[in-house]
């Protein structure tokens, strides 16, 4: 080995050791250390809760929840944007053993009742409504039977395993039990075992329907309380969260981030706002700000940017998409937040395995996604599976407390990811220098991450192909200044058929999430193809970049 460059293998030190607690036992530790802190606002709903408050409600409502008959292992669903009864729900489910299941609020009634029927749904907590989505209306074509219902007593021929729908808000539409009746004094606590299985998220690959990625209660708190203790978080912050709480980017580290650390957790709404952003921090003297950088954009160019006090901020996290330089350096000197880090990481590992520290330049920052978190190991594999030297790039994997336990109910797809050494093959092309710092520099995976969303372009695809005119369609990811990148659908057309760009678009609205819905369509007479008949997606990108003049703009 003399002479030969260090292997690209690294592991994460530690002088604290993991956690063995459950969701729900964090939030009690929380309310014995914490009790009269405020542990969560909800700005939206003019909602406060101290750790104790917080911690008497969560046990009602698990309370609740048993008493409609849910029992440890049974699976219920959570749809709906950011609010307090995310955060109880979320804490209630771990308190009563139930697997909580994350559903994306941009979901129509397609992908609703595939992640529902994917892993058995016995139960659905749901909003009536968000944005252009009518969750109601949604869910009377799925579920005809609901109106004719006893509340807990569904029996639906498209979702047999579902049998109970708790709305959120005031009313409660027929078949429904509303939020505020799910409520009980008193129960027998289930034994629950951090290894167990808690949390479901649903993440897009390449290869079509989205999988629901299997997290364990030990997972998720261990990498909630060191993503928390790297940005130096203590009770007396504040964590000011716009993103989506059914991402782990909200759920993880951010709520449960701050609950281990006794900091609070405010939402300046149900959606991200930049101004709502801004006030929530003006006026929670927050101290901590989480985004993907498309949202420090939009909330350093908002026009009444300068109105607001926001000299109370420290920290937080950048994440989801590469961050520019000139955007950072805005980050720490407009908005005061010199400690801000970046974090790197996929839903398959609770997320975050790399993490830039405080104390690391602003170049360092923003030309890597830092040094590898406590407790985890990472390899840069070649192609041949050999781990690479050192600066060399590869394919990242990661091993540890943090990899999921697999894709639920789908062992075969599981291993395609998972190998019998319990390495994470994340599709990611990265490199790890001899400091320890990780630099992404492309992906294995065919996949398009729009904003922080990871889109499967096949899912899309096969949508399109629903339509009576299309014959054939290939879809990929074309760079964009403000979202990283944006969907485009070629799309060659039946022989005779009629059918315009917008219309393709208009195919799409309302029936995949928005963000899936391209933004571009061009309408082809052939793809580029390999000697085998295999479409040349790169040769596709390639070109859409130049006959829309988005390679600029990418890096404006």
């Amino acid at each position: 080995m003399s002479g030969q460059a260090d292997p690209s293998y690294v592991s994460g030190p530690s002088d604290r050791p993991l956690i063995f607690l459950t969701v729900g036992e964090t939030l009690e530790r929380a309310a014995a250390h914490w009790s009269e802190r405020i542990a969560l606002v909800s700005r939206q709903q003019n909602l406060r809760y101290t750790f104790c408050e917080l911690n008497r409600a969560v046990d009602r409502l698990a309370a609740g929840l048993a008493a409609q008959g849910l029992a440890p292992g049974d699976r219920i669903g959570l749809w709906s944007p950011n609010n307090a009864e995310w955060v109880l729900t979320m804490f209630a489910a771990a308190r009563a053993g139930l697997i909580l299941v994350n559903v994306n609020p941009a979901f129509q009634e397609r992908e609703l009742e595939f992640v529902l029927r994917q892993v058995g749904c016995k139960a659905l907590v749901t909003a009536a409504a968000f944005k252009t989505s009518d969750y109601l209306a949604i869910l009377s074509r799925l579920l005809p039977e609901l109106a004719a219902s006893r509340p807990g007593r569904l029996m639906s021929a498209r979702l047999p395993e579902l049998r109970l729908i708790v709305q959120l808000g005031g009313g409660a539409a027929p078949g429904t039990l509303p939020f505020a009746a799910l409520s009980a004094d008193s129960w027998t606590r289930p034994e629950v075992d951090p290894d167990e299985a808690y949390n479901i998220q649903f993440t897009s690959g390449t290869t079509g329907l989205p999988k629901g990625a299997t997290l364990s209660h030990f997972n998720i708190v261990n990498n909630g309380y060191f993503t928390g203790r790297c940005l130096r978080l203590t009770a007396e912050d504040s964590v000011c969260i716009p993103v989506p709480m059914y991402h782990c980017f909200a759920m993880v580290l951010g709520v449960l981030a701050a609950v281990l650390h006794g900091a609070s957790s405010v939402f300046p709404g149900e959606a991200f706002d930049p101004l709502t952003s801004l006030e929530a921090v003006a006026a929670e003297r927050c101290t901590a700000l989480y985004g993907v950088p498309t949202m420090f954009i939009a909330e350093l160019d908002h026009p009444r940017f300068r109105e607001f006090d926001l000299s109370s901020l420290r920290t937080g996290i950048m994440a989801g998409a590469p961050c520019p330089t000139a955007v950072m350096r805005r980050v720490v000197d407009d908005m005061h937040m010199r400690e801000v880090t970046i974090a790197y990481g996929m839903t398959e590992t609770s997320p975050v395995s790399f993490q830039s520290t405080p104390d690391d330049p602003i170049e360092r920052r923003v030309s890597s996604v830092g040094r590898v978190h406590p407790h985890v190991q990472v390899k840069i594999v070649d192609r041949e599976g050999r781990v690479a030297p050192r600066g060399t790039p590869g394919e990242l994997c990661i091993r540890g407390y943090s990899v999921m336990r697999g894709y639920w109910g789908e062992p075969e797809r599981t291993r395609e990811v998972l190998d019998a050494a319990g390495w994470m093959h994340s599709g990611d092309l990265a490199v790890v220098d001899e400091q320890g710092y990780c630099n992404i520099v492309g992906r294995v995976k065919d996949l398009i991450i729009r904003g922080g969303e990871n889109i499967s372009p096949r899912e899309i695809e096969e949508h399109l192909y629903r339509h009576p005119g299309v014959l054939d369609v290939a879809v990929v990811g074309v760079p964009d200044a403000k979202y990283g990148e944006e969907v485009c659908a070629c799309v060659r057309l039946k022989a005779g058929a009629q059918v315009s760009e917008e219309e393709l678009r208009a195919f799409c609205r309302g029936q995949i999430a928005h963000f899936k819905v391209p933004r571009y369509v061009r309408i082809v007479d052939s793809f580029p193809l390999t000697v085998t008949g295999k479409v040349q997606k790169f040769l596709i990108r390639e070109r859409l970049q130049r006959e829309l003049g988005l390679t600029e703009a990418a890096h404006a």
